[in-house]
């Protein structure tokens, strides 16, 4: 989507897509981009003026001069500086509409029974995870100024392909948290490390999904399932030297303050040697890049996958649970495409407001384009291979 794109039919179809020229011209001006023609002649041109710059390689004086040749409105840089923080609100009600246009079907249409053999065993996932773009200025980049953007990410389900979901846009100050964004009862929700707050855990499932969650050794305090104290490194070892053969599939408890500990299962496999080395040495690099002396449980760690769930060990044995979690490349993934297809960058200027507005564009191109893009095929690690079992945890 550039601005080639946008100036020629194809501007009309996204026009439609959008919901239709009257509707846009409604939806303008009851947001309050829009309020009456003068340089610019409608809402529908202010909508492509601010696409065609965010989304454009131009600036502010070329985009306006562009605008100018093609007859869309005649303004000043400054002028196009002032719509552009203006138009916000209405970019995010734009967005807000694109993803509940293919909302999920219920969880007893006939595609979830389908995919009945499947790991997700004919249910949702949404795969959650946040990805950042720097922000513009000497000050904001020297003290770790950053714009979040907190994803959901659909895997494909009831006849839709694999989608983004959900978007929220926060600053550096917003933590990612499992419960940020609206859970559809029926999920399985799955996440990396991060997210292994018992709290936040404790409202998705209460909510009515299932966590498939990355865990380490200190994201918790770590109880059996009799609310005792757990060392889970010293479990960890036990398995390992021990009959387990590397795996521990048990009933856990997280810890909460002020609350009843959070029942959960803990799955944890031990990685093939090749890989526990790589993971050991990554390890020994970030405590070094943050200038601190490595735990030795930290190294005992770093040589298992460790996840917690809620799902039960009858319908989701070990090697199931493994399967879901390396389901979430896929969201890495898209926030790749996010980044080099679409174009997502570091937003011009130090403006909160126009910054907004600037990653709000990118967001509304990859949902118009997700269709002819979403084919990402098969991950490497499973094309033509055998379903991975307990041995082969290389791919998490």
């Amino acid at each position: 989507m550039t601005q080639a794109t946008l100036a020629e039919t194809d501007w009309e179809g996204t026009v439609e897509r959008l919901g239709g020229a009257d509707f846009l011209e409604q939806e303008g001006r009851v947001t309050g981009a829009f309020s009456r023609p003068r340089e610019i002649k409608s809402a529908v041109d202010m909508l492509q003026l601010v696409l065609a710059y965010c989304l454009g390689a131009s600036g502010l004086r070329l985009t306006a001069a562009w605008a100018e040749g093609r007859g869309l409105a005649s303004l000043s840089n400054v002028a196009l500086l002032y719509r552009l923080r203006n138009s916000s609100r209405w970019l995010e009600q734009i967005v807000s509409r694109l993803l509940s246009q293919a909302e999920p079907a219920p969880l007893s249409h006939p595609a979830a029974t389908e995919r009945a053999g499947h790991p997700d065993g004919g249910r949702l996932i949404r795969l959650i995870d946040a990805t950042v773009v720097c922000k513009a200025g000497r000050n904001a980049k020297a003290n770790g100024g950053v714009w979040r953007i907190h994803a959901g990410f659909d895997l494909p389900f009831a006849g839709q392909p694999e989608r983004f979901s959900a978007f929220e846009l926060t600053d550096e100050k917003e933590a990612e948290r499992i419960e940020r964004l609206a859970v559809i009862a029926g999920e399985i929700r799955v996440a990396d490390a991060v997210h292994c707050k018992a709290d936040g855990l404790a409202q998705v499932i209460a909510a009515g999904a299932d966590v498939v969650i990355r865990a380490s050794w200190q994201s918790a305090r770590w109880l059996d399932e009799n609310g005792a104290c757990l060392d889970l490194v010293l479990a960890l070892v036990r398995a390992q030297n021990g009959i387990g053969g590397g795996v521990i599939d048990r009933p856990v408890q997280l810890a909460r303050k002020g609350s009843a500990p959070l029942a959960l299962r803990l799955v944890a496999v031990k990685m093939p040697k090749d890989k526990a080395t790589q993971s050991v040495l990554k390890a020994r690099r970030q405590a070094k890049s943050n200038g601190r002396q490595i735990q030795p449980g930290t190294l005992i760690a770093a040589e298992w996958v460790i996840l917690v769930t809620s799902l039960s060990a009858a319908d989701y044995p070990a090697d199931r649970i493994l399967e879901l979690y390396r389901l979430r490349w896929r969201i890495e993934i898209a926030f790749k495409r996010l980044k080099s297809v679409i174009g997502l960058a570091s937003p011009p200027g130090e403006c909160p407001l126009t910054a907004k507005a600037w990653v709000l564009c990118h967001l509304i191109a990859v949902l118009l384009t997700e269709a002819r893009l979403s084919a990402f095929g098969d991950s490497p690690r499973r094309t033509h291979a055998p379903a991975p079992t307990i041995g082969a945890p290389s791919a998490c």
